[in-house]
């Protein structure tokens, strides 16, 4: 079937398509997320060849060109929900889901011929992801949620010793609950905080293992 445009016209847009798909998902990839740099290019090169056979079609037989583009636009939500993971209390991936949400949306636009469009995006997007990432770490305070188990022999004033130790470190104490054994003195403290992305669980494992007379500690994040 012979096609209304060129077909060089069509390769820079796929070419550009990939291009920009790769500059997104390097910078998802160095950053250890589950949809990276292949993601991103076959995503980025799927929704600019959807947008090129809507406008082939628009030509040939006088459908509707951007029906073809709403479909693409609406069912990219399958991977961006892929890519967001759960870790306990604490959710990743969201910014990745973003980025293939949108880059589906500059695939569309190079597929339909609006280089500058599609370019521009990309550049700010980048900008986001990098320039904006420094400011957030340096000026915006992030926290994470951990959930924490500790078992201790029963003594007058652990449990104080305990949510005095915690509170120390933490940004905040969510929630604080005691259940004690009725066949032995031993008490299991859970305690949901939130600390600093800063401070790490090795810091924390080490302050509570100088209380006396703990036996175990559990930490979720």
């Amino acid at each position: 079937m012979t096609l209304t445009t060129p077909v060089l016209d069509i390769l820079l847009r796929l070419g550009l398509a990939l291009i920009l798909g790769g500059v997104v998902g390097f910078e998802r990839e160095r950053d250890s997320q589950p949809a990276g740099l292949r993601t991103h290019m076959i995503l980025v090169l799927g929704a600019c060849l959807a947008a090129i056979i809507s406008e082939e079609m628009g030509a040939r037989f006088g459908s509707d060109p951007t029906r073809l583009a709403a479909q693409v636009i609406s069912g990219i939500g399958f991977l961006g929900a892929g890519a967001i993971l759960r870790f306990g209390f604490n959710i990743k991936g969201l910014t990745t889901a973003t980025t293939l949400w949108t880059m589906a949306i500059v695939g569309l636009a190079v597929g339909f011929g609006y280089y500058l469009l599609g370019a521009l995006t990309t550049v700010f997007m980048i900008i986001i992801l990098t320039i904006m990432n420094v400011i957030e770490k340096k000026f915006v305070r992030i926290n994470l949620i951990r959930n924490i188990v500790v078992d201790v022999d029963y003594q007058d004033g652990i449990i104080r010793t305990v949510r005095k130790a915690i509170s120390n470190i933490a940004e905040k104490v969510v929630s604080f609950s005691v259940r004690k054994s009725v066949r032995s003195s031993r008490l299991r403290l859970t305690i949901v905080a939130q600390f600093r992305r800063s401070e790490s669980v090795e810091d924390l494992v080490e302050l509570l293992s100088k209380i006396e007379g703990l036996r175990s500690i559990k930490i979720d994040q």
